[in-house]
Formats: structure tokens, sequence, C-alpha cells
């Protein structure tokens, strides 16, 4: 059988992966490491030594690159993403290429996500899917009428940097963004504004004195002390919630998906959030768009980046 190899390369940690592509996926082995400290020519040095070994025994059939935006999929370039400031114009997949003579694909992660969620997760048989990242940002992949649509230059989706309101946390280089309400940096950043409230009135809430600081304040903080009946966390969750429902509303109203699949922190904490969304949901969509809709947790879980770059490789989502 064939095999394909994934690369996906982020702010915090890159991984490269072997595996089959069929009815379904099987990883056989996996390599990870850190970002931070690393060169993009190292980077690419660990990861050609990781295709070198396997094309040894192995028949690699394509190799793909999963990677933040902003990118060129089709020149194969990668424009220096905000988390990745030393990627500036990598030819990356012409290194691989030239290195391997291997079909080589490069996605935007999100793009990539919506992919795999398609072909092998909580998307699989939909015309019509929306994969919204909901992690250190807000990105959206869209599957329309059975293909990845990814814009005339690579920047379809970016829901984040839509503003919600005037005033709020700010994401995507914007205050009140649907990326600074709905994300785990700005859920963390919905909080800090709230305990500056708080603060400024003589109010010290519990959880503060709880999770040991406001360094301590994050989006898996929150969620685990919500959990528990933190009047503070809930009163974050809740209004993440809310706003995340107006950013499912705008995209249920443009893009009429089947179904609308979320990773990140709603996949871990959907109990917290999706109540709250529904709510507001209902007043705001459109009634016969929102009929048809479903909102679901991605179903590959803590496999999707694995999973989104070696689909990748297969190059059939085009």
């Amino acid at each position: 059988m064939k095999k394909y190899i994934g690369l996906d390369i982020g702010g915090t940690k890159c991984a490269a992966v072997i595996g089959t592509l069929s009815d379904s996926f099987r990883i056989e082995d996996k390599i990870s490491f850190p970002t931070a400290g690393r060169t993009p020519d190292a980077i690419l040095s660990l990861f050609s030594r990781f295709i070198e070994s396997k094309r040894k025994t192995e028949d690699i059939a394509g190799i793909g690159i999963a990677c933040g935006g902003p990118l060129d999929s089709k020149r194969g370039v990668i424009r220096k993403p905000p988390g990745l400031p030393l990627w500036e114009d990598i030819e990356i997949v012409r290194y691989f290429e030239e290195a391997f003579a291997v079909k080589t694909y490069l996605q935007n992660d999100a793009n990539a996500c919506a992919v795999a969620e398609w072909k092998y997760g909580a998307g699989k048989g939909c015309e019509n899917m929306i994969f919204l990242t909901f992690g250190t940002g807000l990105g959206a992949g869209l599957i329309l009428n059975g293909k990845l649509y990814s814009g005339t230059n690579d920047n379809a989706g970016e829901i984040g940097h839509v503003r919600l309101r005037k005033n709020g946390p700010v994401g995507y280089n914007k205050a009140g963004s649907c990326e600074g309400f709905c994300s785990g940096s700005g859920i963390r950043r919905l909080a800090l504004i709230e305990l500056e409230k708080a603060e400024k009135k003589g109010v010290v809430p519990e959880f503060l004195n709880t999770v040991g600081g406001k360094e301590n304040v994050t989006a898996k903080t929150l969620a685990e002390y919500a959990r528990k009946g933190d009047p503070f966390a809930e009163k974050i969750l809740k209004k993440s919630g809310e706003m995340f429902g107006e950013t499912l509303s705008i995209l249920i109203d443009l893009f009429n998906p089947q179904k609308i699949v979320v990773g990140g922190v709603f996949m871990r904490s959907h109990d917290l959030l999706l109540p709250h969304a529904e709510k507001v949901l209902k007043k705001e969509f459109l009634p016969f768009s929102g009929a048809v809709c479903e909102i679901v947790p991605a179903k590959l879980y803590e496999n999707i980046g694995d999973v989104s770059a070696l689909v990748i490789a297969k190059g059939d989502y085009q």
C-alpha cells in the first residue's frame, strides 16, 4: 500500500508522520519537536532526515505540508505567518520536490484540518462543511459544493478578523473581533479585561486567588473552574459562547453549510460553550439555513494535526 508523509509546521511545535490513506487513515510513525530555537533550515533538515529514513523501505506517494498562513498554496511558498516570523518566502514545496522527487502539497492549517474532518472525521459525507480552528486563533476552512475553497490568494475563511464589537479583547490585531472573543488566547484576554474591571472596583474574584495569579489564567483553567461552578469562570465562558453564537450565525447565513466542525478549545469544552452559543444562534441565523446546520466538535480530536498534514499529501481535495 502507498505511504504518505505529513509535515505539520506550527509556532509551538512541528511534527512529521508517515501513514496510509484509504477508507480510513493509519499513522505508522511520528516525530515531533519544539519550533522555538530552530531556524527554518534546521527544521527542514529534521523533516528531510525523517523522510530519508522512511523512503529507504517505503514507497512514498506524496508529501503534505500544513502550516499557518499567509502562504501561497499554488506556488508552494510560506509567507511569514505571525507565529513563524523567520519563515518568510520559504519555497517549501520546491525544496522537498527537488530533494525527493515526490509530489508535494502545501495548505493553510485550517484548510488542511477541514479536509481531514471532511474525509475522515465529523464532516464525512458533507457537500458543504466549515471547519473552525478555535485554538490560539480562529480561522475557517471551507468545503463548498464538495471542494475545498481557499479564495483568490489563499485568504478565504479568515472569520477571526471580522469585528463583532467596537471594543473587546484583541484578536487578529483587531479589538472586538471574532478571534478576540472566540479563541484560546481571546478567552484569556477577555478574562484579564474583566479582572481589571473588578480590581478597579476593589473586588478580587476568588478564581484569581485559586489559580495563583494572572499568569495562570488560561482557557484551560477557566474551563476547569467553570465546571466546578466558579462564578467568574462561568461568566467568561458564557460571554465567549454567546459571541461564538454570533460568529456561527454569520457563517450559517453566508455559506448555508450542513455542518460546522470545531476544533481546539471548543473540541475540549463544547459542553461549556455550545449551550450559550445556541441561545444566540436561534435569534440570529436565518431559520431555513439554521435548520439544516449542525454544530459539532472535531471527531479526529488530538489526532487532527497529524491527519490534516497526512491527508494533504494525497492531493485529492482540489
